[in-house]
């Protein structure tokens, strides 16, 4: 085991300490952007003045080899007994190219190192998030067009509202991650920015080209400012952020199916391979693929709060708390990733009741605001025509019958405007038909919507990830 510190030290780290500090378990996730990192620095040193061009290249190639090696043989580097990532690569490159390895960090700190490396990593990890919400999204499409016909009702607070097509349903989540994906860019902006050649926290002292060295990692530019590139994390923060919100987003629609698929409902079922069974309840078919979604919310939010914690109050530059940055990033990405990989296939292999969708959006009065429309649009006021109609679900609740199931004579007993063609207004086709807006769940509109979200979701994943 090699430190990058010693000099200063006599004794040696106590072990619980090393097990405290130490950081390789978790940030050897690192290596290959570490390594690219160094590759980089390789070259911008060496048209700095501070290596030649054989060392340079010496460097870079024993550089390449190692995460070669590296990557071959993963476990290796969990047992080098390393204090971190950095020190993990340097040791094996001084092992390799002998004293050239030490020159390597000339000008370089940990602190601009890690950084970086964070960054490299998110940006990757930010791109496949964007890909795996597009997919979802397109699941969410394929659902919608396959079931653009089927009606479902609406609620709110969970009690029968209005109809809707189950493709409007689609579509609204479909919004919501579209929502995701656009922060997920944001955020993948923000994090495509330099700090390497910002040193401990004060800029390097070596005449370093930043602006090339960040173009030739694939970023924007360089940070402006060496105090923030060092000590800021807020590029993390809203990662973690961002996937909250996905996670939240995720976690209401499977909520939503849950309740879809219970013996109560039984609007949908779900595929035997997103489900699981009991090992008492021979019956069961549970939807633990959803119910899992629906909790990675928690662990989502967690990463966030908890980094959000780290950073409050942290002075300037770089402080040993800034290690809790990559443990939650870690977890919470992954997870999220992982829901949504899950989620596109299930919603692919997803068993919609069209009969039973249909019965359940025709009950529970959900024809009643339209009975009040009806009133309205024969001069009835819509305060008045609301009392009539909700005195007429009353009435249908004393008979066990639906709205349009009452005599037209009673309905008039209680408002005289009601005329026979009220029932035609009455039937699910008509109320559907008659949201007839921009948003709206009528037909015309949702079938209008899905062809606008296909458009955009086509430019979206031509236009590359981020």
């Amino acid at each position: 085991m090699t430190t990058l510190w010693g000099g200063r030290f006599e004794g040696a780290a106590d072990p619980l300490f090393r097990r405290f500090n130490d950081s390789l378990p978790f940030d050897h996730r690192l290596l290959r952007q570490d390594v690219e990192g160094s590759i980089a620095w390789a070259g911008a040193i060496a048209a700095a003045g501070v290596l030649t061009p054989d060392e340079r290249d010496r460097l870079q190639a024993a550089l390449r080899e190692l995460l070669s090696e590296a990557e071959a043989n993963p476990a290796a580097v969990l047992a080098s007994g390393e204090e971190d990532v950095h020190s993990y690569v340097e040791s094996r490159l001084v092992a390799r190219v002998g004293p050239l390895g030490k020159k390597l960090h000339t000008g370089r700190s940990r602190n601009d190192q890690v950084a970086t490396d964070l960054r490299l990593w998110l940006r990757e990890r930010l791109g496949e998030l964007l890909s795996l919400v597009r997919s979802a999204q397109a699941a969410l499409l394929g659902l919608a067009e396959r079931e653009q016909a089927t009606p479902i009702p609406g609620y709110t607070h969970l009690q029968p509202a209005q109809p809707l097509l189950l493709a409007h349903w689609c579509l609204a989540y479909f919004e919501m991650l579209d929502r995701d994906a656009e922060r997920f860019i944001d955020a993948f902006g923000r994090t495509n920015i330099c700090p390497l050649g910002s040193g401990a926290l004060a800029g390097t002292a070596y005449p370093i080209d930043r602006a090339k060295l960040a173009e030739g990692l694939g970023f924007d530019a360089p940070t402006a400012n060496s105090l923030d590139a060092v000590a800021s994390r807020d590029f993390a923060l809203e990662a973690l952020a961002a996937s909250a919100i996905c996670a939240a987003h995720l976690s209401r629609l499977a909520e939503d199916l849950i309740v879809y698929a219970s013996a109560e409902f039984g609007l949908v079922t779900m595929a035997d391979a997103f489900s699981s069974g009991s090992s008492l309840m021979p019956q069961k078919k549970n939807p633990d693929a959803l119910e899992l979604i629906r909790g990675k919310f928690g662990r989502i939010l967690g990463a966030f709060t908890g980094l959000a914690v780290t950073l409050k109050g942290l002075p300037l530059a770089y402080n040993k708390d800034l290690q809790e940055d990559k443990e939650p990033l870690f977890d919470a990405t992954e997870h999220l990733a992982l829901c949504l990989r899950v989620l596109a296939p299930l919603l692919d292999t997803l068993i919609v009741n069209r009969d039973r969708c249909r019965v359940a959006a025709g009950a529970g009065f959900a024809n009643a605001t339209d009975l009040a429309d009806y009133l309205v649009a024969r001069g009835v006021p819509f305060r008045d025509a609301h009392d009539a109609a909700g005195r007429l679900v009353r009435a249908a609740i004393a008979r066990s019958a639906r709205l349009e199931d009452l005599p037209l004579a009673e309905m008039k007993s209680v408002c005289p405007a009601i005329e026979q063609d009220v029932f035609s207004r009455l039937t699910l086709e008509a109320v559907l038909a008659r949201r007839d807006v921009p948003g709206g769940t009528a037909p015309a509109r949702v079938a209008q919507a899905l062809r606008d979200a296909r458009a955009r979701l086509s430019r979206a994943e031509e236009g590359g990830s981020t």
